[in-house]
């Protein structure tokens, strides 16, 4: 590596942070760095610049011997995160890349961005259709109908989408607010979060935390891209072609609620964007603030102070994507041959637990009574 880490504030004072897209790389090949950088950016962290991730990281190991890391900024906190989720995700990539030339490093994180760039591909290709047939509950038809190639007619042109992107917080109903917002002249920030992203696409600004990140639509999206289409509309027969069966993906993460819920740069196409009319995106739109709307969400998912929420609504989120993943998490259907032999169970534990309670008494109170005569006795 360069004699760059040797300097402690060398990550610190970099101008760029590898929290941040790169150059656009065309997905290629099935090398295993391609593919894990596949899953990765769908299920940790989407905007990642991955050499610059990858040499910032090294650098910042050497200086970490000196300095602990509370003491650097929070984006280069959230940085070495990111770093350390995908060493250890990557059995043996730590030493390959310690042990590697300065281009080592660079040419595997190029194929680490391969894969997230490939994978982000290949989910705008296919939701792009897909998120049309969830706008409205199943058997009901959008009023006008709405062109699955052309997006002029969406976004704040359209009532069925204009009420779904509409900022939870702003009354869609009131003419003025929907004017605002289709003239532009009210621009929506990433962190005004839109409706549908609440469950039954209701807002309460008493308890804001309420149905947030659990709308259809977005169940819809992550099973579409993790488990398989298919499993969108019923329980799939077969998943192994799946991209959670591929990766050996058990658990809905953070990163992949965010991942679902955000159209970022580079056509990260997923619900959001798919309800948004810009043709082209960039970190500076003003429309959707795609960066922004991302990173909000994530920041939001890893405050330590709303842990109990997240904990809640990762819980909510296993129960509908991995449902069987947990015996812990599954309930027993009452009357079944399973629930009689565990009431049996636990029926014979509490029987054993009486007789040796009865028994200890027995044997307490007897070697007392025995003690008490033998002291009469003298």
């Amino acid at each position: 590596m360069s004699s760059d880490g040797n300097n402690p504030d060398s990550s610190r004072k970099r101008s760029g942070s590898a929290l941040c897209l790169g150059p656009r790389k065309k997905a290629a090949s099935s090398n295993p760095l391609v593919l894990h950088g596949r899953h990765f950016g769908r299920t940790v962290f989407a905007l990642c610049n991955y050499p610059s991730l990858l040499t910032a990281g090294i650098l910042r190991l050497e200086e970490l011997q000196d300095s602990p890391i509370e003491d650097y900024p929070a984006d280069v906190r959230r940085e070495h995160r990111v770093f350390m989720e995908l060493i250890d995700s990557y059995p043996g990539l730590l030493d390959r890349l310690m042990n590697g030339k300065e281009e080592d490093v660079i040419h595997a994180g190029e194929l680490l961005g391969k894969g997230a760039s490939g994978a982000r591909g290949d989910d705008t290709k296919t939701l792009k259709s897909a998120v049309l047939e969830w706008l409205v509950p199943r058997g009901q038809v959008v009023i006008p109908p709405l062109s699955r190639n052309i997006k002029s007619d969406q976004g704040f042109n359209h009532e069925v989408t204009d009420a779904l992107l509409c900022p939870a917080g702003l009354d869609w109903s009131n003419a003025e607010t929907k004017q605002n917002l289709k003239s532009g002249e009210t621009a929506v920030r990433g962190d005004q979060w839109p409706m549908f992203l609440y469950a039954g696409y209701d807002y309460d600004p008493e308890d804001p935390w309420k149905g947030l990140l659990k709308s259809e639509i977005l169940v819809y999206g992550f099973k579409h891209v993790f488990t398989s289409p298919s499993s969108v509309d019923k329980e799939p027969k077969a998943t192994r072609s799946g991209n959670a069966y591929l990766h050996g993906m058990k658990s809905v993460t953070k990163g992949s609620v965010a991942y679902i819920a955000t159209q970022a740069c580079m056509k990260i196409f997923h619900v959001r964007f798919s309800l948004s009319s810009s043709s082209v995106f960039s970190r500076t739109d003003t429309v959707t603030d795609s960066e922004n709307f991302y990173l909000s969400i994530l920041d939001l998912l890893e405050d330590p102070d709303e842990s109990q929420e997240v904990a809640d609504l990762i819980t909510w989120w296993m129960r509908r994507i991995f449902p069987n993943s947990s015996s812990s998490q599954r309930c027993i259907s009452a009357n079944s041959a399973l629930s009689k032999i565990r009431a049996r169970r636990a029926a014979g534990k509490n029987k054993r637990v009486l007789v040796l309670h009865n028994f200890h008494f027995s044997f307490v109170y007897n070697r007392s009574l025995y003690f008490v005569t033998f002291c009469y006795l003298l």
